[in-house]
């Protein structure tokens, strides 16, 4: 099978990742490509490297990388207009005001360019929050699948188009099969491969918290700040500016941190506190749970309904109920470790036996057959 894997990575990344690559915005897409996929950030090549692994064409896209598209796009003689263009909004509600705003068009009209190219089996998009079904219905007859995997707030725009959606939380599968749409769950998973790119050395960390901070986090917000007050936690992640300023995380908030530089934070730490969004309602389906264990640090995470599906609580990962809870088995094991350290090791054992992401991608292909 062909497989074309559609993502977009989140502007604030992007920007961080050029800055640290001076000049490679001129080079060409490939370079630009490669660079980005070492980078290790989100899923990186996790998806297409292991589905070529079983045999299969696979091929990934970062939508909305601008630079790197673009020069897709020029290689391959496709003219693209200004990303600007005048639009109108109401000043205070009232007053109309004409402004230069960004223009997406490129970002589809290159998109449809590389779908038509491709010409894939599985047209897989990772982001359908940007791409929707008028979307799909622009590149229709150019893939016999449109598969969409989703576990985050439900974008507004109209998704109907999609043949098949995929999800790591069980009440998104819910909710997809009541608007009659096909659903499955698909859970994420770990790269043993980043493992090669971790310096060893000694837990610099007592506690971590890389994630998002307030807004859809609010809930786990809360916990971290109670965190923050009881014990030595350093905070990484986005959102900051969402938190009132006298949040106690303010005082630990460490900046973003992502891909490769994520993992080495992630196992540096004694302890990582994981929490899921509050769209997961009751159920464990997060990155997090995948990256700490498989970094083999001690996974300290809320408890769900389908925890145990994944680990066993206690024994590869610890559980917390409520957030004084969290503070107080935080505290245990900072002061145990020979108990941590066992945890630890039975997590990224586990995770390497049943969550690595060519056990994603033989399931994936069962899937998808199903459907074709």
């Amino acid at each position: 099978m062909r497989f074309l894997i559609i993502n977009t990575d989140y502007s604030i990344y992007i920007q961080s990742f050029y800055t640290q690559n001076p000049c490679l915005e001129s080079r060409g897409y490939k370079e630009q490509f490669k660079a980005r996929m070492d980078s290790l950030f989100g899923t990186a090549d996790f998806y297409s490297a292991n589905l070529r692994k079983l045999g299969h064409e696979a091929w990934d896209i970062i939508a909305n990388i601008e630079p790197a598209q673009k020069q897709w796009a020029r290689e391959h003689g496709i003219d693209v207009k200004n990303s600007t263009k005048w639009r109108l909004r109401l000043r205070r509600g009232i007053v109309p005001w004409l402004y230069r705003g960004r223009n997406q068009d490129w970002l589809y009209k290159i998109l449809e360019a590389q779908v038509k190219a491709y010409r894939p089996d599985v047209l897989y998009s990772m982001c359908i929050e940007t791409i929707g079904s008028n979307f799909l219905r622009n590149v229709k007859g150019y893939y016999r699948l449109a598969v969409g995997q989703h576990a985050a707030p439900l974008p507004t725009h109209d998704i109907s188009e999609y043949d098949l959606m995929l999800s790591s939380l069980p009440n998104q599968v819910d909710y997809f099969r009541k608007q009659r749409m096909k659903a499955e769950i698909f859970r994420l998973g770990f790269e043993p491969k980043i493992l090669k790119n971790l310096s060893a050395g000694r837990k610099r960390f007592d506690i971590v918290f890389v994630g998002g901070l307030g807004g859809p986090h609010q809930k786990g917000t809360q916990t971290v700040e109670l965190l923050c007050k009881r014990h030595n936690l350093k905070v990484w992640g986005f959102g900051i500016e969402r938190l009132p300023g006298n949040s106690p995380i303010r005082k630990v908030y460490m900046g973003p941190v992502w891909g490769g530089e994520m993992y080495q934070v992630l196992h540096d730490a004694r302890i990582v506190f994981n929490r899921h969004i509050d769209v997961a309602e009751n159920y464990a389906n997060n990155m997090r749970l995948y990256e700490t264990t498989g970094v083999g640090t001690l996974l300290l995470t809320d408890y769900k309904q389908n925890l145990a599906d994944m680990f066993e609580p206690g024994k590869e990962v610890i559980a917390y109920r409520d957030a004084d809870e969290c503070a107080e088995l935080a505290g245990y094991y900072l002061d145990h470790d020979d108990e941590r350290e066992a945890i630890a090791r039975a997590g990224q054992k586990r995770t390497l036996k049943d969550h690595t992401y060519y056990h994603r991608m033989q399931e994936l292909v069962e899937i998808v057959r199903k459907y074709l």
